[in-house]
């Protein structure tokens, strides 16, 4: 992780629901870095050094989950990660973050970021329906890795993605994912999201060039996520 130059006080979720009077507090309090593809961030279990905001690029928040690994969320342009280290009852991160291509992130300290969240409402505001929406989220998912089939969540996964990085020209994903990650995602084996995404490929719902995945049918993925 190398020192990086800054940012333009514009693109990360903290700056853009902040005010611009307290622009000059974020950028005389944060330190900016950026980390290459596969660069770990910070671990689980490490102890709490700030909250992230992801100025370009793009980052996995995973978690052990038994002998695996399960991918929780992707933060991209702008998004922030780390930020359950603001609650006094945690002192170490509950999860980790890896870099999944050159990324660009800054980080303020917890003490810094609470006093953002107080001096901001319309900031502690947007925090708030952040963290509703990522419990709801992070319960969908679990409620999807106890009652879907691998195939129905791969589906789910596989929208998901679409709906967060969008689709090239042509109907790929734009976002280069390995299957592993792909798999973590999904919360399965590589073997079986391998032989699931065959599947896939015979019903032509979705396609493949090289490490490229495409979307051929969004409906019939959307009705098998409902099964």
């Amino acid at each position: 992780m190398k020192k990086d130059s800054g940012c333009d006080l514009k693109t990360c979720f903290m700056c853009q629901h902040s005010l611009s009077e307290w622009h000059p507090a974020i950028a005389s309090n944060r330190k900016n870095f950026v980390v290459k593809k596969g660069e770990l961030i910070f671990t689980e279990g490490e102890p709490v050094a700030g909250v992230y905001f992801v100025t370009s690029g793009n980052v996995k928040i995973h978690k052990k989950w038994g002998d695996k690994e399960l991918i929780l969320r992707f933060a991209n342009d702008g998004a922030i990660f780390g930020h359950r280290g603001i609650t006094t009852k945690f002192d170490v991160y509950p999860i980790s973050a890896t870099s999944l291509e050159t990324t660009h992130f800054c980080v303020v300290d917890i003490e810094f970021f609470k006093t953002t969240l107080k001096v901001n409402h319309d900031f502690a505001h947007q925090m708030l329906m952040f963290y509703a929406n990522e419990l709801h989220s992070s319960e969908k998912k679990m409620r999807n890795l106890a009652l879907m089939s691998v195939k129905s969540r791969l589906a789910v996964s596989l929208i998901e993605l679409k709906e967060q990085f969008g689709l090239d020209k042509d109907g790929f994903l734009a976002l280069e994912l390995s299957r592993q990650d792909l798999a973590a995602y999904t919360g399965a084996t590589y073997e079986t999201v391998f032989r699931t995404m065959n599947e896939l490929l015979a019903e032509r719902l979705i396609k493949v060039n090289g490490k490229a995945l495409g979307i051929v049918d969004e409906p019939g993925l959307v009705q098998l996520s409902k099964k």
